[in-house]
């Protein structure tokens, strides 16, 4: 338990010293065991590849064990604090919230994000809202327009009902209320929605849309723009001292800003949108806690900023914390989860093992910083004041200021996005952020309760999960090869264990070695009758099982101890297994090809939007194999190669060509891996859907898996 200055203590820690020591004799005996298989390499040598896959395993195991090392869980009050510190000392927030594309963000959507933080149980005078349009559409601006007028009644109803989900999108389709003015509420909503819808269709603001020539007036400045050239625009929408809902109460303040770009400038992405809001937003409220959120992420819990508070108030952690990171948490997975989009390990289990040292990592969303984390100077890192209440202002020399930082060529020659604000120099800005950070001395939180605090969306069909994933994986590798990489700079900086889990981070790619390994080698070599494992009879058989079922067992364990069903755990080790062929290896060989300065295929936003065909196949849990991607040809290719594996060996040990003692591990493996392609044989052969896999991609993957065949032939026949 911790409390502030003896009194009333604001959160607590449990550490299960159980699950803890289980884990630590789980890791002795599994280190001395991957010690005994790599012997094993050099004594009796079978293949440098099999090595190569043991070394790249052995690594990222181990470069996992300070995330099971000791993990804790935290507990929040948030009525102790206000019991303590009392509302009208709360310190001011800014929320960021960012977008870049309307037509694959819808701005309906984007603004209902941002209603919903606007109606935090939180003081309106120490609440403001930015919205960082980086697509610089008219669109977005008259979706914020909308939601501004619609605030005045949503906010009251928010709080005269006690509604705990307070994103309107998400409350009217979920929620069938009786309360007072709801249904007058969801109309105006919906006639709101209709609006926005017509102006996205249209991709420009008709005069049919907006209540006076006044308003228009406005939208005539987005001639000639272009995602990539238009100058700067900040419009306050709302503002504390001015606008009041329709029960007089004041309200949030909320504004739109859209930062120049030139052709002549590199924009840095998110990371540089979030930059241009931290400058924008120091200028006009300057608040000493920040949020970042997706434009997707809602707010599933009001209460959310009190219980960071919790931590940033308590002096004992103060002085160092840089932020507060809660889980993410995603809406309308299907109920087996069949993509492991609840992403388990990288959001619950492996940031609590992290909270057990320094801290998790920043995961992009959903996360409260301190402001002076975010400037550089950790002599800045002071108890946060709570008198500070950010004082908005939105003068006419505040507004200029603002635009001038803004500005496309605003960062040349700082350290904006090197030690100042959100890092550069990798796809992923908020691994590369959070890292940076903890490696500057700052610690990070965990706040992960019972209620989700934040919801967001998730791909719903398989090629957009993976080429997210691709993208991760690419980005991770800038980090991993820059002069920054966790094996020396993190490990010396943010302490050893630290900069492993990080390491294995930044290198999760390096999956595909193994995975590509082992999911083709033992299959063709069985083809060939060349067996790579010892026979059941061999002392040494039983160092290769222990280590197979032991990370097995142990992973299904860690699932069904918090609560996830056999089948979730089921399809997210399936999933892991589709990585490998797919966004492991494609996200490796683009960034190869980066490094090597060869052209290959660019950032893309994962899209909000989802076909409604698409999203019934996946609400029944059936994979969705439309899309000609290579990475279902990939993926393909190997089902084959492991099919035609297991029927030319069921068929050997039953006419007794091989004893299936030698070759016994083979053609487990074969069959392990055959049975988790079961959805892939279905899109290629039996599936008549809208999900089946062109019959171009399953073609080509045949052709691919003759040719494997073919090239272990003459590998077999060259050796003897």
């Amino acid at each position: 338990m911790t409390s502030l200055n003896g009194g009333t203590a604001f959160h607590s820690l449990h550490v299960s010293r159980f699950a803890t020591l289980l884990f630590r004799a789980h890791a002795l005996l599994y280190s001395f065991a991957l010690f005994a298989l790599l012997l094993h390499h050099f004594l009796y040598p079978s293949s440098v590849l099999l090595l190569a896959a043991d070394l790249v395993l052995s690594f990222l195991w181990a470069s996992a064990v300070p995330f099971r090392w000791c993990p804790v869980r935290r507990k929040e009050f948030p009525d102790s604090l206000l019991r303590e510190v009392g509302r009208d000392d709360l310190p001011a927030i800014d929320v960021f919230v960012c977008t870049a594309d309307p037509r694959r963000e819808p701005p309906a959507s984007v603004a209902s994000t941002a209603l919903s933080a606007m109606a935090f149980d939180y003081p309106t005078d120490r609440l403001s809202v930015y919205l960082s349009d980086d697509g610089g559409s008219a669109v977005t601006l008259f979706a914020f327009m909308e939601a501004a007028r619609f605030a005045r009644y949503w906010l009251p109803f928010c709080k005269e009902n006690a509604v705990v989900k307070r994103s309107p999108e998400v409350y009217f389709e979920e929620e069938s209320s009786d309360k007072a003015g709801s249904k007058n509420l969801k109309k105006m909503y919906e006639n709101m929605k209709d609006r926005i819808g017509r102006a996205t269709e249209r991709n420009y603001i008709s005069k049919d849309l907006v209540s006076g020539e006044e308003e228009l007036e406005i939208f005539k400045r987005w001639k000639g723009f272009s995602l990539t050239n238009h100058p700067t625009i900040i419009k306050v929408l709302l503002e504390n001292s001015k606008d009041v809902d329709i029960a007089g109460n004041s309200l949030p303040n909320l504004i739109y800003v859209s930062r120049e770009k030139s052709p002549a400038c590199h924009h840095h992405y998110k990371a540089g949108a979030l930059n241009v809001l931290t400058r924008v937003s120091g200028a006009l409220s300057n608040a000493p806690i920040v949020l970042t959120l997706d434009c997707d992420t809602f707010s599933d819990d009001p209460r959310a900023p009190l219980r960071a508070l919790c931590y940033f108030l308590d002096p004992s952690l103060a002085a160092d914390l840089a932020f507060v990171q809660f889980p993410q948490r995603y809406q309308g997975i299907n109920e087996d989860d069949i993509y492991a989009s609840r992403y388990m390990r990288l959001f619950r289990f492996n940031p609590r093992g992290m909270d057990g040292l320094r801290g998790p990592s920043y995961v992009g969303t959903g996360c409260f910083f301190a402001r002076a984390s975010l400037h550089g100077d950790t002599k800045a890192a002071l108890p946060i004041s709570r008198s500070d209440a950010g004082r908005f202002s939105a003068s006419d020399d505040v507004l200029k200021k603002a635009h001038g930082l803004a500005k496309s060529d605003f960062e040349d020659a700082t350290s904006w996005g090197s030690t100042i604000g959100f890092r550069y120099g990798s796809l992923v800005e908020d691994f590369n952020t959070g890292y940076r950070l903890h490696c500057e001395g700052w610690r990070s939180v965990l706040c992960d309760p019972e209620r989700a605090a934040f919801v967001g969306d998730v791909p719903r069909n398989l090629n957009d999960v993976i080429s997210q994933m691709k993208r991760w994986i690419v980005g991770l590798y800038e980090v991993a090869f820059s002069r920054h990489t966790p094996l020396s700079y993190g490990i010396r900086n943010a302490s050893f264990p630290m900069g492993l889990c990080y390491a294995h981070y930044a290198f999760w790619g390096a999956w595909c070695v193994p995975l590509m390994i082992y999911g083709l080698l033992p299959q063709l070599a069985l083809i060939q009758r060349v067996p790579l494992f010892p026979k059941v009879s061999d002392p040494w058989f039983f160092v290769y099982a222990y280590l197979f079922l032991a990370a097995y067992l142990y992973d299904l364990l860690d699932f069904l101890i918090n609560g996830v069903p056999f089948r979730r755990w089921w399809n997210d080790q399936r999933i892991w297994l589709f990585r490998g062929p797919t966004a492991y290896l494609f996200g490796t060989l683009e960034f190869l090809l980066n490094s090597l300065s060869v052209s290959a295929p660019g950032f893309n936003l994962t899209s909000k939007v989802t076909e409604e065909k698409q999203a019934d196949r996946y609400a029944r849990g059936d994979f969705d194999f439309a899309a000609r991607s290579p990475f279902f040809g990939a993926l393909a290719a190997v089902a084959i190669v492991n099919l035609s594996a297991v029927a030319v060996g069921i068929k050997r040990v039953a006419t007794g060509e091989v004893e299936i003692g030698e070759f016994s591990m083979q053609l487990a493996l074969c069959g392990f891996v055959a049975g988790n392609c079961w959805p892939i044989y279905g899109a290629m052969f039996w599936r008549r859907d809208g999900g089946r896999m062109p019959v171009r991609v399953t073609a080509a993957a045949a052709v691919a898996a003759v040719m494997l065949h073919m090239i272990a032939h003459l590998v077999s026949a060259f050796r003897g």
